[in-house]
């Protein structure tokens, strides 16, 4: 699809990119390129601008971040839609140092994100994708072929299977030092989703109180079963109980490792909130979405080791193996097990068994430990080469040696910003902490994960981070 001619103003107040995105947004919006049209790849616009590829590819990055265009693999950039007549988006004067405005709205794949050219993906590095490289292939096939040995399910079981709840039993007492009873165990699809099932089984407006900042399909979980959100800052030390707010329903927290500022909740604020649920009566949702994976010390008890009263302990496979299962398990008072069961008998839900079959294969035979024992030393290994990357930019990260991501803290969410744009210039995508906020953003910076990429694409991107982290670390503090 030819272009209609493109000005750029190399002695103009804004950077190229934002030059060439507003005119290239401006076309969609006149009517010159329609939805479906095929933009030129980054080298071929690059060229005909007199540009470096750069430019280009900024460019369109903030387009497909905006969501006007969209990336096929091994095939290009299309128009996908047309803003609003006399739309410019990028205009307004705004300073250099922040280039692109907007960061990739929450749940778009960034990793699958192409350049114009079809030249390669993305390297994602944001949190919350397993590490594939830890997994062992051969184990996997000896799983699945255990899985299928069984017959096919004659009916729905909303509880989930006797094994698969054994073997979350002794996973939960091996790994977590948790004993739980196989009563109170279900199988869920996963910790987003049982949060959701545990949402609907509190009555409409309903008050919780939820990390700031914290896991935002927690919260659209939350919101969408008609409950409020109550956001409730974290520190240091984690949670902030004293500021949870009285007359709440329940509190959701990723103690072991918060999410996304990796700290974890002091062993004296987790008595201290068992102590006020049950003093108040509210629930506290547990989510250990990674608690197995610490690299320096003995991770302390768990909330639902401390009060299985009145805690609801969530657990999942997708940091551990993989999504590709969707199995996950919930640990409950038996008031709670009764109410979660109840509303699963009246909408028909019901965990699919394939994956829990997998995951008892795997726990039986031994796979599952060694496994996470491969995956403990991958991830501690990947922690230190990014540590050492970003030392050797200036950049200091916090949070605890756990998981699979860290945080590199910015002055403002104009450093934010600018480190997401010149990171995906240079074919990185990084996160930023803003939209891990309920309220108005009160921490910036990038929360950087390091599980997903293979290693050799993990090497590849580290300077690049770094590169854009120390750049942005001299952004200033102005907000944008």
């Amino acid at each position: 699809m030819p272009l209609p001619p493109i000005v750029l103003d190399r002695a103009g107040e804004h950077p190229l990119s934002v030059q060439l995105a507003d005119a290239l947004r401006a076309a969609t919006a006149d009517g010159v390129l329609r939805t479906g049209d095929r933009l030129p790849s980054t080298r071929e616009l690059a060229a005909t601008l007199g540009v470096s590829r750069t430019v280009t590819a900024a460019a369109y990055d903030q387009l497909l971040a905006e969501g006007w265009v969209g990336a096929r693999r091994g095939s290009g950039t299309y128009v996908e839609q047309v803003p609003p007549g006399g739309a410019r988006a990028g205009a307004g004067g705004a300073p250099s140092c922040r280039k692109a405005t907007f960061p990739p709205p929450e749940g778009r794949n960034v990793a699958f994100l192409q350049q114009g050219d079809g030249a390669g993906a993305l390297v994602d590095l944001s949190a919350g994708t397993p590490c594939l490289d830890a997994l062992d292939p051969a184990a996997w096939r000896r799983a699945w072929r255990a899985a299928a040995d069984g017959p096919a399910d004659a009916g729905p079981d909303p509880v989930g299977m006797p094994a698969f709840r054994a073997a979350v039993v002794e996973h939960l007492l091996r790994h977590r030092g948790l004993p739980a009873d196989p009563a109170t165990v279900l199988v869920t699809p996963g910790s987003s989703a049982a949060v959701a099932e545990l949402a609907r089984t509190f009555p409409p407006g309903s008050r919780v109180a939820v990390e700031e900042p914290g896991y935002r399909r927690a919260v659209s979980a939350l919101r969408a079963a008609g409950l409020v959100v109550v956001p409730v800052p974290v520190d240091a030390a984690g949670l902030v109980v004293d500021a949870v707010p009285a007359g709440v329903a329940a509190v959701y927290c990723t103690p072991a490792h918060q999410y996304p500022l990796g700290v974890r909740l002091s062993a004296a604020r987790r008595v201290a909130l068992v102590e006020r649920a049950r003093a108040e009566g509210f629930l506290v949702v547990e989510d250990d979405y990674d608690g197995e994976l610490r690299y320096d010390v003995a991770p302390l008890p768990l909330l639902a080791a401390l009060g299985p009263d009145v805690v609801a302990h969530l657990g999942t496979v997708s940091k551990l193996l993989t999504p590709t299962l969707g199995v996950g398990w919930l640990v409950a008072p038996p008031a709670v097990v009764d109410a979660v069961l109840t509303a699963r008998e009246a909408t028909g839900m019901r965990p699919a068994r394939a994956g829990q079959r997998v995951f008892v294969s795997l726990a039986a035979h031994g796979d599952l430990a060694r496994h996470l024992r491969r995956l403990r030393r991958e991830l501690a290994g990947r922690r230190a080469d990014v540590v050492a990357a970003l030392a050797g930019a200036g950049v200091a990260v916090t949070g605890d040696e756990a998981g699979a991501h860290v945080v590199a803290l910015l002055p403002g969410p104009d450093a934010e910003r600018r480190a997401i744009t010149d990171a995906a210039a240079g074919g990185v995508h990084l996160d930023g902490l803003g939209r891990h906020h309920v309220g108005e953003p009160a921490t910036a910076g990038i929360v950087l994960g390091y599980a997903g990429p293979p290693g050799a694409e993990l090497r590849r991107a580290l300077p690049v981070a770094a590169s854009a982290l120390r750049a942005a670390l001299g952004c200033g503090d102005g907000r944008g």
